[in-house]
């Protein structure tokens, strides 16, 4: 084997005591989990303290008889099979007795401590799962459609916790120890990571991943999920192609960052997209994009790039649609401005639980920035380039659904005025705690963007969708 000492030489350099027949060896506590056969880590038995010694040992071992930097060159098949070559010799040398399954518990363990994110892995490979929140080495909890749920994975202590997340924060380049113990990242697929370590998390490091899936939801999958209705859907792509100034408005974990995904799959590929993110999750499907991603600061506390530094350089990028991931400071000027000076179609999300609150925050983020101008100046602003409000909301139910889709009128004295076009109305929930309902049209005639969608061709689409829509109200109006 390449870059390896022999297990015996290993060994002889370093002797460790051989282990004896622990008393129990537990199978591995979390199976390997696919897409298509997810492994249900809540019902697998936890890991013995004994187990974890041996762990230990053999992993001891295995870190003396190998060469860390030829093993990084493999492709994983080939690291992986390495890897479990030397800790079978090691397990032999050692005279450790566990049967079968527990050796390939205990080699997939080691493998995944190695080369990818330890006892993460298995909740990592399935796509069931929405968020995984660990809190401290003990505890990781998972959410599973809309639910929370406790999980047995455990980590061997903090230090392995915090080891895992530094080889997570570090892939994108940042740091997580305790001079900077904040920290948002990214995987490799985009899921966006969180770490908060000690001293300010007391009882350990905690880690929390929100999954994106592997095959990305669009919006004929938020209609098959109940999350949206066809008509709703309908109207949702003209808003998108016709190239309306969108926020998208939600509360934690209600689907923000997916519907964004979703809406920007109907700008055409013709198109250049900047998008301005904290942690770059957005996956666009144009060839023509360009990713910009916040930097924080370094050890010096220089070197620090704002959303607002990168919105207001995308402007000299020559954008035809901006796309900020969140808004929540005061880029919320520079993306309004950039809406309101040929930039249509740009898009943002932020935190809020209704259409009008949006408006609301967007104002308080530009007044917070430290700008001198009057709140009429600034609803005016708003007015002016924001054309439309999608509402997202995560029900008490755990669905996610799209409440409303508004419109943003203009100015009544010192009022912004909005319209509903469609709303999600609550009519009860069935036997198992389901939330029923129905989305519905307000009745308003042609919107404020009917001239726009004739511009592009799309007012007798946008007839149709909206005609549908009050005929589908009327008829549930009716039974």
């Amino acid at each position: 084997m390449f870059g390896k000492r022999s297990g015996q030489d290993a060994l002889a350099r370093k002797p460790e005591p051989a282990i004896t027949k622990p008393r129990a060896i537990a199978p591995h506590a979390v199976p390997t989990a696919t897409a298509s056969t997810p492994s249900h880590s809540q019902d697998a038995p936890r890991h013995s303290d004994e187990y974890y010694q041996t762990k230990n040992v053999i992993f001891a071992a295995l870190i003396e008889a190998i060469d860390l930097t030829q093993l990084v060159k493999l492709d994983v098949e080939s690291a992986r099979d390495e890897i479990r070559d030397i800790v079978t010799e090691i397990i032999g040398l050692k005279s450790v007795v566990m049967s079968i399954a527990e050796q390939e518990g205990l080699l997939e363990d080691i493998c995944n401590d190695v080369l990818g994110y330890g006892p993460l892995e298995p909740l990592l490979a399935r796509d069931d799962i929405a968020d995984i929140m660990v809190n401290g080495a003990d505890r990781t909890y998972i959410e599973v459609s809309g639910r929370i749920q406790q999980t047995n994975v455990r980590f061997r202590d903090n230090q392995q916790l915090m080891n895992i997340c530094q080889r997570i924060v570090s892939q994108v380049g940042r740091r997580v120890d305790e001079a900077s113990p904040i920290c948002d990242a990214r995987l490799p697929d985009g899921s966006r990571v969180n770490v908060i370590g000690p001293p300010l998390s007391i009882d350990g490091p905690v880690l929390t991943i929100r999954k994106f899936r592997r095959d990305k939801l669009t919006l004929d999958d938020l209609v098959r999920y109940g999350s949206i209705s066809p008509e709703g859907s309908e109207l949702l792509q003209i808003i998108g192609r016709i190239r309306c100034n969108v926020i998208i408005s939600g509360g934690t974990g209600s689907g923000k960052t997916t519907l964004l995904n979703c809406l920007t799959r109907f700008i055409e590929d013709r198109e250049r997209i900047i998008t301005c993110e904290d942690a770059a999750e957005l996956q666009l499907q144009q060839p023509h994009v360009v990713r910009l991603e916040t930097r924080p600061p370094n050890l010096e506390g220089q070197g620090q790039v704002t959303m607002r530094d990168l919105v207001r350089n995308c402007l000299r990028m020559r954008p035809e649609r901006i796309i900020v991931g969140e808004v929540r400071g005061p880029e919320a000027f520079d993306l309004l401005q950039a809406m309101n000076t040929g930039h249509d179609g740009s898009m943002g999300t932020l935190h809020a639980n209704t259409p009008r609150e949006g408006l609301s925050r967007l104002e308080s983020m530009i007044t917070m920035g430290g700008f001198s101008l009057p709140s009429r100046t600034i609803r005016e602003m708003i007015c002016a380039s924001v054309d439309v409000v999608v509402q997202a909301q995560r029900l008490r139910d755990g669905s996610r659904r799209i409440t409303q889709i508004t419109e943003v009128l203009g100015m009544e004295g010192d009022v912004i005025i909005t319209q509903d076009l469609m709303t999600f109305e609550m009519v009860g929930e069935d036997a198992n705690g389901n939330i029923i309902g129905h989305h519905r049209s307000t009745g308003i005639g042609r919107p404020r963007f009917w001239e726009r969608a004739r511009y592009f061709g799309e007012e007798h689409r946008l007839a149709r969708a909206l005609d549908t829509i009050e005929q589908q109200a009327g008829l549930v109006g009716s039974s």
